[in-house]
């Protein structure tokens, strides 16, 4: 159901401080958005929300830490007294893993799925109820293709986006009923800040992982672009490039064929030797 986003949206972004979170804000300020940025970094929190005032937002800085359920709900408190009420709400807070399973650390896995996955919990588990009520919302849930094509040595990023992806799909029933929209954005590898924060158990998952966002031609305007317009198309996937819809449609249409092939590619080698 198409369902345009309000003047001036009273907008709440995680993970507003750099990357696609603050391209979100930048392209939600040209709507003169009122923006509550969230971000555990107050100096790239503070950045942003004067970029988005020089936009045309009226905006605001949280300091929020997605893992900590408290501090999301510190923000629906904010939302309320600063404006009434929020009408979308954006998770996009995230941090990446590479490794095989057994050899990525438990304190690894435990630190990406309480941001990843847990972060996204929290935002719909604190927001939703008010959305309920009001008969209208929006929520936009930054997920990643990793959670459709479940690539070899990205298990943890994998887990906690196809989780995230779960998570919306279950909730675009349960909210759709109360006039809700929600998508998921899937995007494959482009220009963006999430290798600041990655972890690995291997240095070849770091260098294979860059070898992909270099030559990535999608950019984060271009992602950030789509994923407004499929929201407000009320789509519940959103898949920016060509090659995240081409591993969406095999998987659908052949899953058995599709992990084969993966498999095969895996065990050639080339997977581990692509970045060198």
């Amino acid at each position: 159901m198409k369902q345009k986003l309000p003047v001036q949206p009273r907008t709440f972004i995680t993970g507003g401080g750099s990357g696609l979170g603050r391209e979100l804000a930048l392209q939600l300020a040209r709507r003169r958005a009122r923006l509550l940025i969230g971000d555990i970094d107050p100096q790239q929190g503070q950045e942003t929300v004067e970029l988005a005032r020089q936009a045309g937002a009226i905006a605001e800085f949280i300091s929020c830490d997605v893992g900590k359920s408290a501090d999301v709900l510190n923000a629906t408190r904010q939302m309320t007294r600063l404006w009434g009420g929020t009408d979308l709400l954006v998770n996009n807070a995230g941090v990446a893993v590479g490794g095989t399973v057994g050899d990525i650390s438990l304190k690894d896995w435990k630190w990406i799925m309480q941001i990843n996955l847990w972060g996204v919990v929290h935002g719909c588990h604190h927001f939703a109820p008010a959305m309920k009520q009001a008969g209208r919302g929006w929520i936009l849930n930054v997920a990643s293709n990793a959670g459709i094509a479940s690539l070899p040595e990205m298990g943890p990023y994998n887990v906690t986006k196809a989780g995230v992806i779960s998570l919306s799909e279950t909730l675009a029933t349960e909210l759709g009923a109360h006039g809700i929209t929600v998508t998921a954005l899937c995007p494959t590898f482009f220009q963006t800040n999430l290798m600041d924060s990655f972890r690995s158990s291997h240095d070849r998952q770091r260098a294979m992982a860059e070898w992909f966002f270099k030559r990535s031609s999608m950019t984060v305007q271009q992602v950030a672009t789509t994923a407004l317009q499929d929201l407000e198309r009320g789509r519940l996937y959103s898949i920016p490039q060509k090659d995240g819809k081409l591993s969406w449609a095999t998987k659908r249409l052949h899953p058995g064929l599709y992990f084969k092939q993966v498999g095969s590619f895996y065990k050639s080698g080339l997977y581990g030797k692509i970045a060198g």
